[in-house]
């Protein structure tokens, strides 16, 4: 098999990110590549071939991609509706553009695929679009593009789909697109993107998704120039597997396999599909202290014990993984540490103290009966991605080779249980192979404590007989889990839709206040400092989680948040963030549980360079940081 994939460096997030932090796209896509690479490394993840997509070899098959479908006919030129903002100066590609999801009314949703409900989008689909770059409101024009006949491929995908062993659900999925039927796909974009020119046009670029999956093909040329294959061959003839997010579906499973099969290559054998990661149970998030970089974690723990928990929980059903972090320790501890790394440690360890490391030939034809049927069946979940039943069943080999180990109880007399302490290094030998693709470090100090070289699935036997060296502890126990810091309120931006004077208080105001999902009534103490048309149709944080109370006789089931200074007063400004959306301090979780007023007095929150800060962290929303205006350094948030 080879191992090939690729930095997709293209596009218009990279844009925005490398934007973001004063960098050009190919600087900010190089520097990202190369740490990609640095990380898989550490996460001992062996690529035959890891490159990118901005690559003269993807630049050159990106063109040839191109020049054919067009010379069979398969791409045009149209005119179409775009997206322009008239304060950039500039066409918006559907990364540029958020805006509230037309299907499921999701809002703060890109232009290009909607993450809660997963349908493809364009930027002139957004209901209330903005430009992610001004948050101005955009403008639609006309401008002339190219297209790919994706229509013209309905039957053959079909075809396709009814032959390959997708996911069940997946193939639904795609089988409900197919049955609505498709459009054909825009495959342009007008500059500034960051991404191929195309050949003879001043200012338009290849879309990413024409050569992002391309870059299978360039990795795979690049390996072949390097190893003196034919590119060609090896594509054209292999067995091709795609192991994608489900994010990435649509592209997949309907643009890609048109365009192989247009420009005369095979669609792909397989594509397996993962689900996403959650964290506790929730997605990840920095302000929830949940989010963490692949290098965070290894400041913590093992890179093994997460891909031990990750091929725990992964089959070929689509499915989310949640890295439950009080279950994951469970996992380590009691299915890695305590059975497979329990039984390989004592059974070295105790052959290399009492027969001085020497291995004698053994037999037990019932037992090894059972292991190789299992062994068989592992093989067979490894070829079909069902990681999760593959290591049930190489847990179930270890659990035999303990009670095996404990029945035989060679710690009575040593001298007479050599051939059973041998049965059992020749099994953790075997399992060394069998978890080799899931703990390749673990594996190979086995292999140096057998004196043994680069093990493979041949080597499933009970033949060995040499002399081990002192083995060490290959799995180490976990014992604290990381918690995320809880903030003490539950703050959210609010819109506040009406404003009435107090029946009972002259100093009151009754709000009526839009919090996406609700709407809460509010009693707020802001009649001295703004007028009502200040306030209504005004976005401000409030709290959330306080038990409500009578205020004067109206009940008050949140609380608005200002600052002041003893003489400026200001709400805080999120104008540009999302109705109903947390508002929270980097690295600390809201606590969602109520509160009383007392409890709130003691949070204690001040200005500084005309932003919120608690502790050292400055408070922010989805969209951006939370500012007051006309308020002096170290006034109070109330």
């Amino acid at each position: 098999a080879l191992y090939i994939c690729a930095s997709d460096m293209h596009g218009t997030p990279i844009e925005v990110k490398a934007q973001k932090e004063g960098k050009k796209p190919e600087e900010f896509a190089q520097e990202n590549h190369q740490a990609n690479q640095k990380t898989f490394q550490k996460y001992l993840i062996d690529f035959d071939n890891y490159y990118h997509t901005d690559s003269k070899e993807n630049q050159e098959l990106a063109e040839y991609f191109f020049k054919t479908l067009r010379e069979k006919g398969f791409i045009y030129q149209k005119e179409m509706e775009i997206v322009f903002c008239e304060k950039c100066d500039r066409s918006l590609p559907d990364r540029f553009v958020k805006g509230t999801c037309p299907n499921c009314g999701t809002f703060d949703q890109y232009g290009d695929v909607c993450e809660s409900c997963n349908l493809t989008l364009k930027g002139v689909d957004l209901i209330n679009p903005k430009c992610s770059i001004c948050r101005a409101a955009p403008i639609k024009k006309n401008s002339e593009h190219y297209f790919f006949q994706l229509s013209k491929f309905t039957n053959k995908l079909n075809a396709w789909l009814k032959k390959a062993p997708l996911q069940p659900e997946i193939k639904n999925s795609v089988k409900g697109w197919l049955e609505k039927g498709l459009e054909d796909w825009c495959i342009s974009r007008d500059g500034p993107y960051y991404g191929f020119k195309i050949p003879g046009e001043k200012n338009k670029y290849f879309y990413v998704w024409l050569d992002a999956p391309i870059g299978y093909i360039s990795s795979t040329k690049n390996y072949c120039s390097k190893n003196n294959l034919k590119w060609e061959e090896v594509w054209k003839r292999s067995k091709i597997t795609h192991l994608i997010g489900k994010d990435i579906i649509y592209f997949h499973f309907l643009f890609w396999p048109a365009m192989l099969m247009a420009a005369g290559f095979k669609a792909p054998d397989d594509l397996l599909v993962h689900g996403f990661l959650t964290v506790n149970g929730q997605k990840m998030s920095k302000s929830r202290g949940t989010f963490f970089t692949a290098d965070d974690f290894l400041k913590l723990y093992n890179p093994e014990a997460l891909r031990f928990y990750y091929a725990q929980h992964l089959s070929k059903k689509l499915a989310d993984i949640d890295l439950d972090f009080e279950n994951f320790k469970e996992t380590i501890n009691n299915k890695l540490v305590a059975n497979l790394g329990n039984f390989s440690y004592r059974t070295l360890s105790f052959a290399h103290k009492n027969y001085g490391g020497k291995i004698v030939k053994s037999s037990e034809p019932k037992y090894e009966k059972e292991v190789l049927g299992l062994v068989n069946e592992i093989k067979n979940n490894y070829l079909e991605f069902n990681y999760k039943e593959a290591v049930s069943k190489i847990l179930k080999i270890s659990d035999l080779g303990n009670v095996y180990f404990q029945k035989a109880e060679p710690w009575k007399d040593a001298s007479k249980k050599q051939e059973q302490v041998s049965w059992c290094v020749n099994l953790v030998k075997n399992l060394a192979i069998l978890v080799k693709p899931i703990l390749p470090k673990f594996s190979l100090e086995i292999e140096k404590n057998l004196g043994l070289d680069a093990l493979s699935w041949k080597g499933v036997d009970f033949g060995y007989n040499g002399k081990i060296s002192k083995p060490k502890i290959l799995i180490q126990k976990i014992e604290e889990v990381p918690e995320a810091a809880v903030f003490p309120l539950d703050l959210r931006v609010g819109q506040i839709k009406e404003v009435k004077n107090h029946p009972n208080a002259d100093s009151l105001y009754l709000m009526k206040v839009d919090f996406g999902k609700e709407r809460r009534q509010v009693v707020a103490g802001l009649k001295k400092y703004f007028e009502v048309d200040e306030l209504v149709g005004k976005k401000a944080v409030f709290v959330i989680n306080l038990k409500p109370a009578k205020l004067r006789g109206e009940k008050s089931e949140a609380m608005i948040l200002a600052a002041g200074d003893g003489k400026n007063v200001s709400t805080l400004d999120v104008e540009n963030s999302e109705v109903g959306g947390e508002v929270t301090f980097e690295g600390f979780a809201n606590n969602s549980k109520q509160i009383t007023f007392d409890d709130f007095v003691k949070v204690k929150m001040k200005v500084l360079n005309g932003q919120i800060i608690y502790e050292t962290k400055h408070l922010k929303t989805g969209q951006e940081d939370v500012r007051v205006r006309a308020v002096k350094d170290g006034g109070k948030v109330s």
